[in-house]
């Protein structure tokens, strides 16, 4: 039988070191990888950290459209057919450590690599499953259930292994952004559900499982009309 002289791919050593067209980026928070309207010519790789979507509108009115977790991917929109500009800006949450690849070094390997291109469409697809997932939620549950949710999954329920309890820092504007009601709501229901033992506050906010009741099952302690 003929040897197969083809090296094998390190899809895990490629996402974690540095080289050929690729480097390991630190931010700090509150640092950009990059804003709306620069040239879309590399890709990251998350390693560490959390990180914000946002997008400003023509007005200068500012929206959360996503959080991305260590795993994922960041400004894929750099790989599209014809190179073109970032649809939002990217700002760390917390200390982020990123692989950022160039355009065409991304493009070559995924050409070259399965592992890498299945792992890149993998990440495409849960990306637009999230998205369907969120718009349902807009158009279907309260401000209270899209809360909840909303910090369920900054503190990534759900995922194998124990879920990381603590959410990166976060304002209550930016969370209003994201539930799509006032600060003021957002004030109202924080404080429910620290009364009701579904997260706490001791230097952060630890989430518990409980709140899962609330995307769940709907148990809070008094009915809430608002959608």
């Amino acid at each position: 039988m003929a040897a197969d002289n083809k090296s094998t791919f390190d899809l895990a050593g490629f996402l974690a070191n540095a080289g050929l067209g690729r480097r390991i980026v630190n931010l700090r928070p509150k640092e950009t990888f990059f804003c709306q309207g620069d040239p879309a010519d590399s890709v990251f790789y998350l390693q560490q950290g959390r990180v914000r979507l946002t997008v400003v509108s023509q007005s200068g009115k500012e929206a959360t459209i996503s959080l991305l977790n260590a795993g994922e991917f960041v400004g894929e929109e750099s790989l599209a057919a014809v190179p073109g500009l970032r649809l939002s800006t990217a700002t760390a949450m917390n200390a982020c450590t990123a692989l950022k690849i160039v355009r065409e070094e991304m493009v070559h390997v995924m050409h070259e690599e399965n592992a890498l291109s299945e792992l890149f469409l993998k990440f495409l697809l849960a990306r637009s499953m999230r998205t369907q997932a969120d718009l349902v939620d807009q158009l279907f549950n309260s401000s209270e259930k899209r809360l909840a949710r909303i910090l369920l999954l900054m503190a990534e329920f759900g995922k194998p292994g124990e879920p990381e309890t603590y959410i990166p820092p976060i304002t209550q504007e930016t969370l209003a952004e994201m539930v799509g009601t006032t600060r003021s709501r957002v004030s109202f229901f924080m404080n429910r559900f620290r009364k009701l033992g579904f997260i706490s506050y001791n230097g952060g906010i630890k989430v518990h499982k409980s709140l899962l009741n609330v995307v769940l099952l709907d148990q809070v302690s008094e009915p809430n009309p608002e959608v």
